[in-house]
């Protein structure tokens, strides 16, 4: 399974793997919406599973991605400053997005 992360995105994320509660996990993409065609994503922290796939990325953070939702193959985690602070996450092969 593929995932990339923006600089922005990493810098955010590295803060929240650097926080107490995030000691012995990892940052996971999820779906939480399913629109036919496209989904909604999210991020949290958590522990592995069996379904998972740690998958690395060029800006040292390892994703969890569960390998039984091919909507997380190929998401893209994006941090924007302007016009507002938001991470944005989508999947270009799989036209879908959240905010």
């Amino acid at each position: 399974m593929k995932c990339k992360i923006n600089r922005n995105a990493a810098k955010v994320l590295k803060k929240m793997l650097e926080s107490e509660e995030a000691e012995g996990k990892m940052v996971r993409v999820y779906v939480t919406q399913l629109h036919g065609d496209h989904a909604h994503y999210d991020i949290k922290l958590d522990t592995p599973t069996e379904h998972d796939e740690i998958v690395k990325t060029d800006k040292d953070i390892d994703v969890l991605l569960d390998t039984r939702d091919e909507f997380l193959d190929g998401v893209w985690i994006q941090y924007f400053y302007v016009p507002r602070e938001e991470m944005v996450i989508t999947n270009s092969s799989k036209g879908s997005h959240r905010h």
